[in-house]
């Protein structure tokens, strides 16, 4: 059993910095300007021989209303109710101020374990703020500097009494047989079932403000992701692993994805890049509509996108319970959907409302639905078949008077399915009809949706004769070495 610890502190004391430091990862978006992070991140620690998880949390703010920097306030001290030991980083080249001192109070009140850190304490520059932290009244603080990896051996000592006590309590709550009544069959599950080892990765993307964040909170069934009306709150790729109606999870929330030309500052540049990280780590892609505004051109490029990468897509229509003639209006979306993104037909058209949670059972039915198309393999014999039948309903060009031979077909990898035609002069197949064998594909083999890849080889030329002199046979040879005249 691990214990859990919270990096809480003022904005900018360089609590994401030590958080990258702790995980090993630049997991965390880390820049100068203040209150980057808003969400809390998770991530697995390493510390010497001491394994546990670290929490990155929000810049911690006087604020207590509803406005965005209260709700960060709020989710922050709900991480510090969660953790086991909260570390308080204060930035030992600025030294003690009086939103230190509130936030001191705070936790002497709502956590029962905390760390003193003094960040930033690199150099004589720091050693003012260093002395400064002892009125504080949380102990002997500890002087770190998470960019340069100082007082990571201090810190050590002071995460090991927590890590004897959990180690304690882990032994206590161990079972007293080690009998396994398990009830497993022997029945090999397919490589591609989710497990908890191997969670099904789903990454929902979509310009701001689609309702990403409350869609996954909705999911998870508590307020784990900082939302509201504002444009853009979230700018880190958030992962969170949990069990979705029986299936093991791991849901990345991103950033909203705007315009290239409208993307100019520095950090949206950073989350944009998180969260395109997140979709090339996916398995399936949820692109999130809003349907007020459905398939804008934004809306087409992160679709075309998750396709291009090779991603299952699954396409969800949000906020559905601000609509009012439905029929009309999924018969219109619909119609769209086919028009405008001709290279994902098929894939599942879904409507639901973050906010009441209608339609998220069938949200749940189509990325299970998109995973297993994604995975499927089709035998070769049928592959086979399947291509004479098709060569004779539509045969392939004749550039110069010859016909263009394709040969047989094989699938050679899944994720998604990718597939090889063995034919004679594969550069003069012209685009055209390898969009027909992949549309015959999708259609036979009941692969809507799934991005599909068709790879055309040559064979060469398999006579092996073509390239040896002519000869005269042996048996020929031997019989004209011999002068069946004597003395002519």
């Amino acid at each position: 059993m691990s214990f859990t610890l919270a990096i809480v502190g003022r904005p900018n004391v360089g609590k994401s910095t030590l958080f990258n430091r702790l995980v090993g990862k630049r997991l965390a978006l880390v820049d100068d300007q203040p209150g980057v992070t808003r969400d809390l991140r998770e991530g697995e620690a390493r510390l010497a021989d001491l394994r546990f998880t670290v929490i990155d949390t929000a810049g911690l703010e006087e604020a207590t209303d509803e406005s965005l920097q209260g709700r960060m306030r709020r989710l922050t001290e709900r991480a510090v109710e969660m953790a086991d030991v909260c570390l308080f980083l204060i930035d030992a080249r600025t030294g003690v101020t009086p939103t230190d001192e509130v936030f001191a109070d705070i936790l002497r009140k709502k956590s029962a374990y905390v760390i003193l850190g003094a960040n930033k304490a690199e150099g004589r520059a720091g050693e003012g703020g260093l002395l400064e932290a002892y009125a504080l009244g949380l102990g002997e603080p500890i002087g770190l500097s998470a960019e340069h990896g100082e007082g990571m051996a201090d810190l050590l000592e002071a995460l090991r009494p927590v890590a004897r006590e959990h180690a304690g309590r882990a032994e206590e709550a161990a079972p007293l047989t080690d009998v396994d009544v398990s009830d497993d069959d022997g029945e090999e599950l397919p490589d591609w079932r989710p497990t908890e080892a191997r969670p099904l990765q789903v990454a929902v993307v979509g310009r701001p403000n689609a309702g990403k964040s409350t869609l996954i909170n909705r999911i998870l069934g508590e307020e784990r992701l900082l939302t509201g009306p504002e444009a853009g709150i979230t700018r880190d790729s958030i992962s969170l692993t949990l069990e979705w109606e029986g299936t093991p999870v791991r849901l990345f929330d991103t950033a909203g994805m705007r315009k290239r030309a409208k993307v100019q500052d520095k950090l949206e540049k950073l989350s944009v890049a998180d969260g395109l990280r997140a979709v090339r780590f996916a398995e399936v892609v949820v692109v999130l509509l809003d349907v007020e505004i459905p398939f804008e051109q934004q809306d087409l490029r992160i679709a075309d996108l998750a396709e291009r990468e090779g991603r299952a897509v699954v396409i969800a229509v949000n906020k559905w319970d601000l609509e009012g003639e439905k029929q009309d209006k999924l018969r219109e979306l619909r119609a769209e959907f086919e028009r405008l993104l001709p290279q994902l037909r098929g894939a599942p058209l879904v409507t639901v409302s973050a906010r009441t949670g209608r339609g998220l059972d069938r949200l749940h039915a189509a990325i299970l639905r998109a995973h297993e198309t994604w995975n499927r393999r089709v035998p070769t014999a049928a592959l086979n078949r399947w291509l004479s039948e098709v060569v004779t309903a539509h045969p392939p060009p004749a550039p110069g008077g010859r016909r263009i031979k394709l040969r047989y077909v094989t699938q050679a990898k899944t994720r998604p399915p990718g597939f090889v035609v063995m034919c004679s002069h594969p550069d003069r197949i012209p685009d055209s009809y390898s969009r027909y064998l992949v549309n015959e594909l999708r259609d036979d083999f009941d692969m809507p949706g799934t991005p599909i890849r068709l790879f055309l080889r040559g064979q060469g030329d398999k006579n092996p004769f073509k390239n040896r002199k002519k000869s005269t046979p042996s048996r020929l040879r031997k019989h004209l070495g011999k002068a069946p005249y004597k003395g002519f």
